[in-house]
């Protein structure tokens, strides 16, 4: 069974090390490849624009007549 957290050659896929990283290079016994590995970015959370309920009509525009 094959862990999430594996590294691979990029190039011959290799499996080099098992684990967790913010950065790496590792050169491939096998083809010779270094590899730079980096951790992605999480996405950060957008937060939304306020809403703010309307109690009349007296809020809303008024189209000319």
């Amino acid at each position: 069974m094959e862990n999430d957290d594996s590294i691979r050659c990029g190039a011959c896929h290799r499996k080099l090390a098992e684990g967790q990283y913010l950065r790496l290079s590792i050169k491939c016994p096998r083809c010779g490849t270094i590899n730079h590995l980096r951790a992605t970015r999480p996405t950060p959370e957008r937060h939304r624009a306020s809403n703010p309920r309307r109690t009349s009509d007296e809020d809303l525009p008024h189209s000319p007549a």
